[in-house]
């Protein structure tokens, strides 16, 4: 489990094209810092798994499955990544709760700054929307973010300083895509809503 707080911002520094999958080997001095084989990685929001590390590097197996329903398929070296370890049991939930299992994916529609902040709207997926509410938590490419608007195919939100300087939201501009993972709870509650319902 993650909770959207971005330890540090991390490079693509190969790509290596498979058959079915894609390799990428990440710069990521503080994520690999005491990384073991099979420790979990989030990249963008996605969660990885260490395949191997050396130095402030790592390697890790993307399949077709997740290159198809997030925008990992779109980096390359060079690119810019949010990374995050998975949180320890007892540590502070500084975000929100995230799986790193993206659910879709979306594309920064504008930007506004202003003097201490800037918004940032983001289209939505269709089926994603009924799970985006106002004041509510969605994670934006492995970012917990409070939502500020909520719209029938868009969402905003609101970006303080640090975020900005210490995520790719920082650099992300109009047509760039942004994996996205609602909240957890949120489906869960339809779930069992839904099968409440087919009872009665």
């Amino acid at each position: 489990m993650f909770t959207g707080i971005v330890e540090e911002l991390g490079e693509i520094t190969a790509v290596e094209t498979l058959d079915d999958a894609c390799r990428f080997r990440v710069r990521g001095p503080a994520v690999t810092e005491g990384a073991r084989h099979g420790d979990s990685i989030a990249v963008n929001g996605v969660c990885l798994t260490v395949v191997d590390h050396e130095g402030d590097a790592f390697t890790a197996d993307v399949m077709a499955e997740t290159l198809n329903r997030s925008s990992l398929g779109a980096l390359a070296v060079g690119s810019r990544v949010n990374l995050e370890r998975p949180t320890a049991v007892g540590a502070r939930l500084g975000g929100h709760i995230v799986q790193g299992h993206v659910d879709g994916t979306g594309e920064v529609l504008e930007r506004k700054p202003s003097e201490h902040w800037e918004i940032v709207k983001i289209s939505l997926p269709a089926d994603l929307a009924r799970y985006v509410v106002e004041k509510g938590s969605i994670t934006v490419d492995g970012i917990s973010l409070t939502v500020v608007d909520a719209g029938p195919d868009f969402f905003t939100v609101s970006l303080i300083p640090t975020t900005l300087a210490l995520t790719t939201l920082g650099i992300k501009q109009p047509g760039d895509p942004v994996n996205l993972e609602v909240d957890v709870i949120a489906k869960y509650v339809e779930r069992l809503l839904t099968a409440q319902g087919g009872t009665r």
